[in-house]
């Protein structure tokens, strides 16, 4: 039951995440998306720095490159998805973004040969319909939320971008998660994937190459802002970027050990993703956006199959 509990806790960090974040992300700021580049880079830097200098993790060039194509997946769809909170609701951009979990779970299930029982394809589809019906019901509903939230001087884009960049992150995040299942394997797949990434690595080994990575993101991100911009950085306006970094980072370690297990990664992936039912009641608390009955039902769908994984244990 530890991959279980493990990816509890990413749900729930990952969940504050998006909360943190999109209360950082304002939509009269177009440099609110390397802002938060420049927060999850410093906070995954830091704890990189504390896993090789007092967790004595050992890391070489040569694994950051090995783990590169997952890094490059998962932050591209980060900066994709910290645009996208500029121009749209969170309760509408999270559940469309975490489909990708259900998507990572069907790849883990067909290359990485696991073999799920008809009741856990069942919880795994729980969740991924709860997920499709949260962003189907908000596009359907929203109006008259935006109307609200308009009226708080805050506008939202119901262009086609909006929902594109959602779109894009769920199928970034999805490669990325499943080639993760890969680099992380316990033993080969038996396909051509293990000619493309022969040597697996450990989760804490991979976990510091894609902090590192995230960190020279957020490097090249503060010399465009602060040096080729000429931002100025304002702390108390930024706070919730820097506590959106410490729970993205939280979150992505419990997600790669949670990940690890490899014969569990589809069902680690599929409780995930469902962090964005979590999403949808914080944004619904405390940035005021509404909830209707079908979405409580989307999200109990979603819980239903995290619980129902959770039982069995498979």
């Amino acid at each position: 039951m530890q991959w279980f509990l493990l990816s509890l806790i990413a749900f729930f960090f990952w969940s504050g995440s998006d909360f943190f974040s999109k209360l950082g992300s304002r939509p009269d700021d177009k440099l609110s998306h390397w802002k938060m580049v420049i927060a999850v880079g410093l906070v995954m830097g830091l704890h990189a720095l504390w896993e090789v200098t007092v967790g004595g993790v050992q890391i070489t060039f040569s694994e950051i490159l090995v783990y590169l194509p997952a890094s490059a997946l998962y932050i591209g769809s980060m900066i994709l998805g910290y645009i996208g909170l500029r121009y749209i609701e969170l309760s509408i951009s999270s559940p469309i973004c975490n489909c990708s979990g259900a998507v990572a779970a069907i790849l883990c299930f067909v290359f990485l040969h696991e073999v799920p029982g008809p009741i856990s394809l069942v919880a795994v589809a729980l969740i991924g319909v709860g997920l499709v019906c949260l962003g189907i019901v908000e596009r359907r509903e929203g109006e008259e939320a935006r109307a609200l939230r308009q009226a708080e001087g805050i506008r939202y884009s119901r262009s086609a971008i909006a929902l594109i960049l959602p779109l894009l992150y769920c199928l970034l995040d999805a490669l990325g998660t499943f080639i993760d299942a890969v680099i992380l394997r316990d033993e080969d797949t038996g396909t051509f994937l293990d000619l493309l990434f022969p040597t697996p690595l450990a989760e804490e080994t991979a976990n510091v190459c894609y902090e590192l990575t995230f960190l020279f993101m957020g490097i090249l991100a503060a010399v465009y802002v602060f040096v080729i911009r000429k931002e100025r950085p304002r702390v108390p306006r930024e706070a919730p970027k820097l506590f959106g970094a410490v729970c993205e980072t939280a979150g992505q370690l419990a997600y790669v050990y949670a990940l690890g297990d490899t014969e569990h990664a589809g069902f680690s992936a599929a409780i995930i993703s469902a962090y964005c039912a979590m999403s949808v009641l914080l944004s619904r608390l405390f940035l005021k956006e509404k909830l209707s009955l079908w979405h409580y039902l989307s999200i109990l769908l979603a819980f239903a199959g995290i619980i129902i994984l959770g039982v069995i244990d498979p």
